[in-house]
């Protein structure tokens, strides 16, 4: 992939992988752009080795994935929506933010369960694809997807 090819495809992609980051990191912009510059590097770096038989955005969201995946130990799972608030104030700049409560309880889940949700629901992907991306079994994406709904539910105060 030369240069040239590598920067068109990311300008179609930078929005879809920032939204990406974004729902990942709870809402928290400024986690979402670090994770998402890491990627970029990552990915310019390794463009070389890319086989153009997949989607460039699947490929992509492979390594933010696993950029996301290794920075999770500075991104704190919280117990609750009431725990993240309390450590969200009112100031904060992304406090308006319409879709808060949904990213508050994203942030309760587990970061496996965290990304199988976002990618299924807001990133439109199949269960193969997640597999895909997150470099495991079906079954396991099943599952993820099971527990995280179910949890953001209990989160979320949701009926079935």
């Amino acid at each position: 992939m030369t240069r040239e090819d590598f920067i068109s495809q990311v300008e179609r992609e930078q929005e879809a992988l920032r939204g990406f980051l974004l729902a990942l990191c709870c809402g928290n912009k400024s986690d979402a752009d670090d994770l998402a510059q890491d990627t970029l590097v990552k990915a310019y770096l390794s463009s070389a080795g890319y086989q153009d038989k997949g989607r460039f955005r699947s490929w992509l969201f492979k390594i933010a994935h696993n950029t996301f995946l290794n920075h999770k130990a500075s991104m704190r799972t919280m117990e609750s929506i009431d725990e993240t608030r309390t450590l969200v104030s009112n100031a904060a700049a992304d406090a308006p933010f319409e879709h808060q409560d949904l990213f508050l309880a994203l942030r309760t889940l587990p970061p496996k369960e965290r990304s199988a949700i976002t990618l299924f629901y807001l990133s439109g992907y199949s269960i193969k694809e997640i597999a895909t991306i997150t470099e495991t079994s079906e079954d396991a994406v099943k599952k993820q997807l099971s527990r995280g709904r179910d949890k953001l539910r209990e989160q979320l105060k949701i009926e079935n």
